[in-house]
């Protein structure tokens, strides 16, 4: 009898188990390990090695060849015969073929259409191409496929299908398109020009260049602030971050000629687009300002604070930024609206001059964030 047989006997209180173990043969220790292993049948996620114990401890019983295997199994399909059918088709009918009433299909005299002899000759003598091209200048666009259906439209008298309304459909071929060109602006030289103030510089455009040194743009709008002919500015697409977005921000607080600035497409974080909003407090000057498709999204509390600081600006007519939430995306039109609205005023009215009770009412209305649309009529009363 083997040791654990005879320690069941005894109390298990006062087995010892090191006696045990030592007592133990090498096959009752292996077998003792297989039944103590955590196996996990079920976890799909394991290897099947480590779902069941293992049971391959028999000698191979001869080598293994893929291919000699392999060849076996193509060699044994071929002389495999086909199964015949059970039930060989014959060949044979059965039941009755359809034959359509008479008369069926045609159209009631009563719900019949009467045209004019004219227009019946007409339609009777058109070929197909001429009844396609007629059935899409009716709307009847479920007859024909949607090239047909625009084809016959875009014809200026002509006729565009060729084929008939059951003509079948073909594919359009492929239309390549050439590459857009690289940005041909010459960074250093454009920065220089910036520096100088010079005349000839209205619109700076860097979009789609990699390769600009942060330095550079940080210098180009260090040169910004004391530039007054650059009405433009650009920098779509050139992995600008926040720190030229903060040289953009102090730009913004001295620079009282720039009108447009897009920064869209960039790596510029929430922050970096809060301190570029903040700056339009102290710019009076600038009308369009795009900063949407950034890497990083903005969140709720960024666009919240965007709203909050359009409704407090009276100068921004384009805002380029697709908000994510309702909530300040409803804000920031209304103000936007607000914006144009009162421009619109402006200028309409350019030689009457604006009281300055109106402009206390249009202030009043930006700082409590209450928007009020005055009609042409009570405009024009409110400006006489």
């Amino acid at each position: 009898p083997s040791q654990l047989a005879k320690m069941s006997k005894h109390d298990p209180r006062d087995i010892d188990e090191d006696a045990i173990l030592k007592g133990l043969s090498k096959e009752e220790l292996e077998q003792l390990e297989d039944e103590l292993q955590e196996m996990d049948p079920e976890n799909a996620m394991l290897p099947a090695g480590f779902r069941q114990r293992d049971q391959t401890k028999k000698s191979p019983t001869g080598p293994f060849d893929r291919d000699a295997l392999l060849d076996h199994l193509e060699k044994q399909a071929l002389e495999h015969q086909d199964r015949e059918d059970l039930v060989p088709f014959t060949g044979e009918k059965r039941g009755r073929a359809f034959v359509p009433k008479p008369g069926a299909g045609k159209i009631p005299e009563d719900e019949q259409i009467v045209l004019e002899p004219e227009l019946e000759e007409a339609l009777r003598n058109a070929s197909d191409a001429e009844m396609c091209d007629i059935a899409a200048i009716l709307g009847m666009y479920t007859l024909m496929s949607n090239k047909q259906y625009y084809d016959a439209l875009g014809a200026m008298g002509k006729i565009a299908n060729k084929e008939g309304i059951n003509s079948v459909v073909k594919p359009d071929d492929i239309k390549y398109f050439p590459d857009e060109p690289p940005n041909p602006t010459d960074v250093g030289d454009t920065l220089k020009k910036i520096q100088k103030n010079d005349r000839s510089v209205t619109e700076v455009n860097l979009n789609n260049i990699p390769d600009v040194p942060i330095p550079t743009l940080k210098e180009i709008f260090q040169a910004m602030k004391s530039n007054s002919n650059v009405l433009s500015l650009s920098i779509a697409a050139t992995r600008s971050n926040d720190p030229v977005a903060y040289a953009a921000a102090e730009m913004l607080k001295k620079n009282k000629t720039l009108q447009s600035l897009n920064i869209e497409s960039n790596f510029i974080t929430g922050e970096g687009i809060l301190a570029i909003v903040k700056a339009l407090a102290s710019n009076s000057t600038l009308t369009e300002l795009k900063i949407d498709n950034q890497r990083q999204k903005l969140g709720d509390s960024v666009e919240m604070e965007i709203a909050t600081l359009l409704e407090n600006n009276p100068t921004i007519v384009r805002f380029g930024y697709h908000f994510t939430q309702q909530g300040p995306r409803a804000r920031a039109a209304l103000a936007i609206t607000r914006n144009n609205d009162f421009r619109e005023c402006q200028r309409s009215h350019a030689d009457v001059p604006i009281p300055s009770a109106y402009l206390c009412i249009c202030s009043a209305t930006v700082n409590k964030g209450v928007f009020t649309f005055f009609s042409p009529a009570v405009r024009q009363q409110r400006v006489r």
